[in-house]
């Protein structure tokens, strides 16, 4: 199918993109990656008056760590950027094992690590990615930028906390106060699906405790999930095969999945309990035997 007829501008500042927001009538969407705007506007299930593409916007292409730690992901930041980047590689573990991991190469090399939080899909493997690193989103408007933290941006399926005249321009990690380890798991059913469940997990440890936690699921609810009570189980404890074990069945208590075409509700708990066992026992350097 063909889009309906829209009008598209191509502003060449932020300024001038979030004007055009601000005068372009009730139905409007910012295209950067735009690997999930533009099928879902050929099948029309999107239809907006007006596409504001925002590629000729200078300076919003970056990946960097600031000198406090602080990791920053600009809008127009590829998946394929964050995959091969070597300063990923070497101070963000959680986020360089889901970035292969991001549908297929064709859809890493344009779609954006803010766009896929933009989208909120509830299977997208960005959101709970930041949202276990405890992360935020930069959002730019007519009265200047404010920061929404992950954990209330995304505030339903394919709804985010954005104003309408808002752009988010950037991803924000905060710095580690210790030694930060973590992981991304996620079953598909084959290369570059949605995930039927991801896991991803974060912690922060100082002096061989658990300082810090996060971990957050993938596709086993109607959004992105925190399994806050799971990484609490791990803060102010060593990673022993007894927290490990506790974190993991309690992320699988706070899972919400249903029973479809992909799994049970119950294949899809207990394969959220196994990749949090997986994930902790190799931070731990410990063989994951519950998740034989």
């Amino acid at each position: 199918m063909y889009p309906s007829r829209f009008r598209y501008e191509a502003p060449t500042s932020l300024d001038e993109a979030i004007m055009l927001l601000r005068d372009g009538g009730d139905y409007v969407k910012v295209l950067a990656g735009g690997q999930s705007l533009i099928p879902l506007m050929k099948l029309r299930f999107a239809a907006p008056e007006l596409v504001v593409d925002i590629n000729n916007v200078p300076g919003l292409g970056y990946h960097r760590t600031d000198p406090d730690g602080t990791f920053r992901i600009g809008a127009l930041c590829r998946h394929a950027d964050l995959e091969h980047s070597a300063q990923l590689a070497a101070t963000q573990p959680t986020m360089a094992a889901a970035a292969p991991l991001i549908a297929d190469p064709i859809v890493r090399n344009r779609g954006t690590l803010v766009g896929s939080l933009c989208h909120a899909d509830p299977q997208g493997d960005w959101a709970s990615v930041v949202l276990s690193l405890d992360g935020s989103v930069i959002a730019e408007g007519p009265d200047g930028r404010r920061s929404i933290r992950m954990a209330d941006f995304v505030s339903g399926p394919f709804e985010n906390a954005l104003l309408p005249d808002e752009i988010a321009v950037e991803a924000v990690i905060p710095p580690a106060q210790g030694q930060r380890a973590g992981g991304y798991l996620k079953l598909e059913r084959r290369v570059g699906d949605f995930a039927t469940v991801g896991v991803a997990v974060s912690v922060e440890t100082a002096g061989g405790v658990v300082t810090k936690a996060g971990i957050a699921l993938t596709g086993v609810g109607g959004s992105t999930i925190a399994a806050t009570d799971a990484a609490s189980a791990l803060t102010g404890r060593p990673l022993t095969g007894d927290s490990i074990g506790a974190a993991a069945s309690l992320a699988a208590q706070a899972a919400r999945p249903r029973t479809d075409h992909r799994g049970s509700a119950e294949y899809k708990r207990h394969m959220v309990e196994t990749f949090v066992q997986r994930i902790l026992s190799h931070v731990a350097g410990t063989p994951a035997e519950r998740a034989a």
